[in-house]
């Protein structure tokens, strides 16, 4: 079976750091473009990042405070998240797709894993 499952998410204060963690397995997870998508409260799902075979994308909001990468083995992803503020509050997931696209559409992923929240409060 194929799956992703995301661990890592927590509470942080703001100007704090998480790690967020993608662990694929049951598909070729090397051959797939590996992003993150997060869905804060009220809004439609927004894609933040991905590792597209060596490169590394992000949404504007993210750039600069978040790093996206992948293990040597290309099993795990990995999101470091640092500088954080209030409004990247948002349900994360891991998704894979045979293409790169920059939407938080599910329907625009082959897999989709289930989610990790990130609160970030003082």
């Amino acid at each position: 079976d194929v799956q992703l499952v995301e661990s890592g998410g927590g509470l942080v204060q703001p100007g704090g750091s998480l790690r967020l963690s993608c662990a694929a397995s049951g598909f070729p997870l090397s051959i797939y473009v590996m992003s993150w998508v997060r869905q804060a409260p009220g809004k439609d799902p927004e894609w933040v990042s991905s590792h597209v075979r060596g490169s590394r994308n992000y949404a504007d909001s993210v750039k600069g405070r978040f790093t996206i990468s992948r293990d040597n083995a290309q099993i795990t992803l990995y999101l470091q998240m640092s500088s954080l503020k209030p409004e990247d509050t948002a349900v994360y997931y891991c998704a894979a797709g045979r293409r790169y696209v920059v939407t938080g559409r599910r329907e625009d992923y082959h897999y989709w894993g289930q989610e990790t929240q990130v609160t970030v409060s003082s």
